[in-house]
């Protein structure tokens, strides 16, 4: 799972060294790449039967799959728009956003330690984007902010369907959603104007920081419990603001370094409290 945050975060630096692929022409390229990839992966782990379940896929295979588009959509512009800081941050509100959304949706229960969470990273976040207002920067992080939404929508659809005894295979919707956005960007792309080095490092985005680390991630899952997998998938946004400093010489400001430490703080304290709360 740590390899799988530092395979994540290396879509910042990387969207840096790009010479002329801009917003929609940098997702496409990037999904189309993780399809292709995520067609000949994914039989290999569950065999052809993976085509089936798309072929007969209900209603919340296809709003997962949706959910999936958005996200791979969403996280390539956002980097094309503002910081890689800002963009990684606001990623990490997953968590709290997905409690908050399967309260509303389905009455789930939230516990006050994480509401608590909530108000915490809730300042940090309106610190960061009221330090964005007039630039360019909170266009992209309203962006990003999609993705969180997005990613909640997506389990709480998830949890539904465990509820009600049909628990939902995101395997078929995880290629479901970079088929979607593939699609959906290519029109949006023309005029393709990336340079064979554009494509070249798009494509290793595409197979070795979306399809290959997607994958893995569902592998652990099977293995680790949710709070593990939510704390170390906040490595992401550290190992990405380090490669953006290091490679691109991205160095974070003062309201992501405060905003983010809010944000990042209240979500530890929220996971390691649930962990250490529950039975044995």
């Amino acid at each position: 799972m740590v390899l799988v945050a530092l395979l994540w975060s290396t879509a910042g630096v990387v969207t840096r060294h790009l010479e002329y692929a801009r917003t929609f022409e940098v997702t496409f390229w990037r999904a189309l790449f993780a399809s292709i990839s995520l067609l000949l992966i994914l039989p290999y782990f569950q065999g052809r039967s993976v085509f089936t379940k798309i072929r007969h896929a209900g209603t919340a295979v296809w709003i997962s799959g949706v959910c999936w588009a958005v996200m791979f959509t969403a996280y390539m512009v956002a980097f094309t728009l503002t910081t890689v800081g800002n963009v990684l941050v606001t990623l990490s509100l997953g968590p709290l956003l997905t409690a908050v959304v399967a309260r509303v949706l389905i009455g789930y229960r939230v516990p006050m330690r994480t509401w608590l969470a909530i108000v915490v990273a809730g300042a940090g976040m309106a610190y960061m984007f009221a330090a964005q207002v007039g630039s360019a920067s909170l266009a992209g992080s309203l962006v990003a902010l999609s993705i969180p939404l997005a990613a909640a929508v997506n389990w709480t659809i998830s949890q539904h369907s465990h509820d009600q005894g049909h628990d939902l295979d995101l395997v078929p919707a995880v290629l479901l959603g970079a088929l979607l956005s593939t699609a959906a960007t290519c029109a949006l792309a023309y005029p393709f104007q990336a340079s064979a080095h554009d494509v070249t490092l798009l494509g290793l985005l595409g197979v070795f920081q979306l399809a290959i680390p997607c994958v893995l991630c569902m592998v652990c899952a099977r293995v680790l419990h949710a709070p593990e997998i939510s704390l170390l998938q906040l490595l992401e946004v550290i190992f990405g603001i380090l490669l953006a400093w290091w490679g691109a010489n991205e160095a974070p400001g003062a309201p992501v370094l405060l905003g983010g430490g809010l944000v990042i703080g209240a979500l530890v304290a929220n996971e390691w409290l649930g962990w250490k709360q529950k039975p044995a």
